[in-house]
């Protein structure tokens, strides 16, 4: 998830060490422990037996994360994520999923069928953000 942060969305932080180093905060074990103990689906996606993206969802159908690795990219990783988070959504009888996306995924999100519905300021590069919805 840090090396797709740093790698995979420049468009999003421009190399700015203190954006990175804020959205890179909150990215480690500890945080990953404290998003499972909260309720959210967490998934990880192997390939080659190596983890190529991690993915989560609230049980209001807020799909929190959408990572691949800088490895998997353009191998239908993060399309299978969210098929499986979608599919957990419809399983919790949730019409719709909603998420905040980064330029760098705003084109994937439309391919999938995401619309925009508002921006807001990133927390983390305090730039603007993609506020999309999915009707499931």
């Amino acid at each position: 998830m840090r090396r797709s942060i740093s790698e995979l969305c420049v468009a999003d932080h421009g190399s700015d060490p203190q954006i990175l180093a804020k959205w890179l905060a909150n990215k480690n074990p500890r945080a990953f422990v404290s998003w499972l103990e909260s309720g959210s689906e967490l998934r990880v996606a192997e390939l080659d037996g190596r983890i190529a993206a991690v993915g989560a969802m609230k049980n209001s159908g807020e799909i929190t994360l959408n990572y691949v690795s800088p490895d998997a990219r353009f191998r239908g990783v993060s399309k299978a994520m969210m098929a499986a988070l979608e599919s957990e959504a419809r399983a919790l009888g949730l019409a719709e999923c909603f998420l905040t996306s980064t330029d760098t995924a705003h084109k994937f999100y439309l391919l999938l069928g995401y619309r925009d519905d508002g921006t807001e300021i990133s927390a983390f590069t305090s730039r603007p953000a993609h506020r999309m919805r999915k009707r499931l």
